[in-house]
């Protein structure tokens, strides 16, 4: 009988224990109401493109002392890494048999790929949402055709050329690779940004230097399993300075997976569908950090892909 009793006092602590409600989630989207319409004007579809004015190019442009390129882009090729069940294949194909008396022959290819989505990438808004709500409240079902979006598409983004900064977190923490599911916080950041004498300014294009890229064609598999990024607090940090983007040499940007077990890719929603800041992924910087680049004329410009949720890009950083 004692036996039996202290069984169901165990039972009864454990039914009890699970209607223990969860600990609230570090980050909540807010609603509709409280994000729209966007800083921007209603109906805007940009979002923090519209940082790149004539006077923001000017400036930028001066940053240029030595005319030194380095390119941040990836080569587009079967052995990258790709996320979840996306896929490139590249078929090559004769044009036509030889022709005219100088046979001239040709070649072309023929490229099936989620091609907003793979290698160096740019995230359109029309990427995430929070449920069925983009940026600046644009719904689903008024946007979504099967021929790509109505509104957002990567298309309306244009030519972006800005200041750019490159803040080497791996560096500031003395290793050449950051770990996994390491995420950076507030203090790595201004402790990164200190140490090269550096400052952030609106409409910057803010890059993280981790180290992850090293995994890059050698571990791809780690490379895509998970990745250390900004999480939350840090996000909200540089959200708050009004950059232009955030960049990194990982596949999110963001800390993956993230601390909180209750998230899915907080800072891609927080980012793209609720402030409209547009993110750059598998980012090149291993020559940027080597070189020290951390101040430069960021040169961008996204595929004219009508409706497309994002485009492979090769941004250039010219100093």
């Amino acid at each position: 009988m004692k036996s039996m009793l202290s069984s169901l006092a165990v039972a009864a602590a454990l039914i009890a224990g699970s209607s223990i409600a969860a600990p609230a989630p570090s980050w909540t989207p807010p609603p509709d109401a409280q994000r729209c319409p966007s800083k921007w004007g209603a109906g805007d579809q940009r979002g923090s493109a519209n940082h790149i004015k004539p006077a923001s190019i000017v400036n930028a442009a001066r940053l240029i002392k030595t005319g030194e390129i380095v390119e941040m882009g990836r080569v587009l090729s079967r052995s990258m890494p790709l996320s979840a069940n996306r896929q490139y294949n590249i078929l090559t194909k004769p044009m036509a048999p030889p022709a005219g008396t100088n046979r001239r022959t040709g070649n072309e290819e023929l490229v099936v790929a989620e091609i907003g989505q793979v290698g160096t990438q740019f995230d359109g808004f029309a990427h995430q949402a929070n449920g069925d709500s983009f940026y600046n409240c644009f719904k689903f079902d008024d946007i979504a055709t099967r021929n790509g979006f109505t509104k957002l598409g990567i298309h309306n983004v244009g030519a972006l050329f800005a200041r750019g900064v490159l803040i080497d977190i791996a560096g500031y923490k003395g290793v050449p690779m950051l770990g996994d599911a390491y995420e950076i916080s507030v203090a790595d950041i201004e402790g990164a940004l200190k140490k090269q004498n550096m400052t952030l300014q609106a409409g910057d294009a803010v890059i993280l230097h981790t180290g992850w890229g090293r995994l890059w064609g050698t571990d791809n598999a780690r490379y895509s399993r998970g990745n250390p990024g900004i999480g939350v607090k840090a996000a909200e940090w540089l959200i708050a300075k009004d950059p232009l983007l955030m960049g990194a040499d990982t596949a999110p940007v963001e800390v993956n997976p993230n601390p909180d077990k209750q998230l899915s890719l907080p800072i891609h929603e927080m980012a793209l569908a609720i402030n409209g800041i547009h993110l750059l992924e598998n980012l090149k910087l291993d020559e940027m950090a080597a070189k020290r680049v951390y101040e430069f004329a960021f040169i961008m410009q996204p595929l004219k892909l009508e409706g497309a949720t994002g485009s492979t890009v090769v941004p250039i950083a010219v100093r």
